[in-house]
């Protein structure tokens, strides 16, 4: 058996391959592979960890045909053309739960500096232009009593609500699902994405990118935030248009948006540096030591399990 690992991966997942007698072979340089080299190394490969820069569609799957899994190092499977290696019998596997905390963790942070102006104060004081204290310095927002809207209460989007819930937020949320679980933590009350937005202060954005929310916070949407909203998202790029928002915050239609993910990432709108009323993160959500060695585990556990011929432990088809 061969497996094929497209990233240099922390942990012990090329250990725990070798142990169960898989050769293993990583693409070990600081950048996304191209397609011919995704192929040429992929080619007789029973089993790939693939991470979530590498885009695998139809004609990548079809030049694997050896292939029997695909684990993805990350929750989202966005980059991997799920329903066909499904056509191929191929199962795709990815990372849940592991990384719940260090992505509420990270929007939280996008919250608080967002609300407290963070890293405009922090460059106040690098550029050596802090004068002295003074009553309308840097004037920011309280979170307590605020509106926090969540976009998707999944496993992120609940851990996010939980800690906004001790910083004295009403929790909001919109779902396809009733989260009672969630409400019953945090008095958390669901309704509709429209009614959300106009209500909320702060949105957090924990969706999954599909047809349906590609694009969900289209301009109609985001002209509904209050002029004092914050908008985080660490979720995926697509799911806002981040060209109207652009505008929104250059005209301060918003107060303030904290970035870890972007619309063509890694390539960020230029427009996005000019502005001071933005945090711009470089998608770091899961990037803590243990979040990211539990992932790389977790991707080999799958692969092990299901080339021996066992159930995948994290199947998304």
């Amino acid at each position: 058996m061969k497996v094929f690992i497209t990233g240099d991966l922390p942990g012990n997942a090329v250990d725990l391959l070798l142990k169960n007698k898989i050769e293993v072979v990583v693409f070990d340089k600081d950048r996304a592979l191209t397609k011919e080299e995704f192929v040429k190394y992929a080619k007789d490969a029973d089993g790939v960890i693939s991470l979530l820069r590498d885009k695998i569609d139809s004609e990548i799957i079809d030049s694997m045909p050896n292939c029997k899994v695909i684990a993805n190092y990350a929750v989202g499977f966005n980059n991997i053309d799920v329903a066909y290696a499904k056509k191929k019998k191929i199962v795709v596997v990815n990372t849940p739960d592991v990384l719940t905390d260090s992505t509420a963790d990270i929007a939280m942070s996008l919250v608080l500096a967002c609300a407290r102006r963070i890293p405009e104060g922090e460059k106040i004081v690098r550029n050596k232009k802090f004068k002295g204290w003074g009553p309308k310095l840097l004037l920011g927002y309280e979170l307590r009593n605020k509106n926090f809207g969540i976009l998707g209460a999944g496993r992120i989007g609940a851990a996010t609500a939980l800690r906004a819930k001790a910083f004295g937020c009403n929790i909001l949320y919109y779902s396809n699902h009733q989260n009672l679980k969630l409400e019953k933590a945090t008095g958390a009350i669901k309704m509709p994405l429209k009614t959300l937005i106009k209500n909320s202060d702060v949105i957090s954005i924990h969706l999954p990118l599909t047809a349906k929310t590609n694009n969900l916070l289209n301009e109609g949407i985001l002209k509904l935030l209050k002029p004092s909203a914050i908008l985080i998202n660490t979720a995926r790029g697509e799911v806002v248009d981040e060209k109207v928002l652009i505008q929104m915050l250059k005209e301060k239609k918003i107060f303030s948006a904290g970035f870890d993910v972007y619309q063509n990432e890694p390539n960020i709108n230029p427009e996005l540096f000019k502005l001071d009323n933005v945090v711009l993160l470089p998608h770091i959500g899961s990037a803590t030591v243990e979040a990211r060695t539990e992932m790389a585990d977790l991707s080999a556990k799958n692969v092990i399990a299901v080339l021996s011929g066992k159930k995948a432990i994290t199947p998304v088809n």
